[in-house]
């Protein structure tokens, strides 16, 4: 064997091992980019089957929720309330910052003739009114009757959606990596629905935090059909099972001011 051919060997060698190497690469970077930025769709189904059995064992709670809707094209001021719940349906709020402080509100379902106890902050907190949580004094500025409000109830509003999107194979998911909110490590993920489809599903495109250790969604984005910011809800604080009782409820409360 010559010198010469023996190098000839070598080079060829060394060429196919970096040819082989190059090659790897080149698939594991293609691979990655495919698939970097996007969840596999029963991971979200996974998240929220385990933020329905966590709220399922969850018998009361209190949240500060933050709330910000658009109401006649136009942005609300963003609104913070400490918030009491308990099953089966007992709902008391307490404006805490913004352009409502010292307002409340208590609302038990079949309790009250299914009124909503409102005392106003301001001038206004002479009187506590009951009024139709559903009328026009209570929804001129809000985009939800009180009947709809907690987690369990924006949990179902996600599922819904995502279940119908998935079914019909017209949903893209991707995250948008991890990101801390209220103090509490979160994945974010954006849900984003066809356009051609806006009497199908709530929105165009929604995006969300869940909760890492609890998976529930604690703050999320909602954008209408020209892609506008129409809601935005967070929930800070949860404290589950707070042991809330009938005094938490009762108008007569010492603490409350109806």
């Amino acid at each position: 064997m010559t010198f010469k051919f023996f190098q000839t060997l070598v080079i060829s060698a060394v060429s196919n091992v970096i040819t082989k190497r190059v090659t790897f690469l080149l698939l594991f970077l293609v691979f990655s980019s495919s698939t970097y930025g996007a969840y596999d769709k029963t991971d979200i189904g996974n998240w929220l089957k385990r933020a329905e059995s966590t709220l399922a064992r969850t018998y009361s709670y209190t949240a500060i929720f933050h709330k910000q809707e658009r109401i006649k094209q136009n942005l609300t001021e963003r609104e913070t309330i400490f918030l009491k719940f308990k099953k089966p349906f007992k709902v008391y709020m307490k404006w805490v910052k913004g352009p409502f402080k010292g307002r409340e509100s208590l609302y038990i379902d079949g309790y009250n003739d299914n009124l909503i106890k409102v005392h106003e902050c301001g001038i206004l907190g002479i009187f506590t009114v009951n009024l139709d949580p559903k009328g026009t004094l209570v929804m001129n500025g809000n985009r939800h009757p009180v009947t709809h409000s907690g987690i369990e109830n924006l949990v179902q509003l996600i599922k819904r959606n995502w279940e119908r999107g998935v079914s019909a194979g017209e949903i893209d998911i991707s995250e948008k990596g991890d990101e801390s909110v209220y103090g509490r490590a979160t994945k974010k993920v954006e849900m984003v629905f066809p356009k051609k489809k806006e009497n199908s599903y709530y929105c165009h495109r929604v995006l969300i935090n869940f909760d890492v250790e609890t998976k529930l969604p604690i703050r999320v984005y909602i954008y209408d059909w020209n892609d506008t910011l129409l809601e935005s809800y967070g929930y800070e604080a949860i404290t589950l099972d707070a042991g809330l009782t009938e005094a938490d409820f009762d108008p007569n409360n010492p603490e409350y001011r109806f």
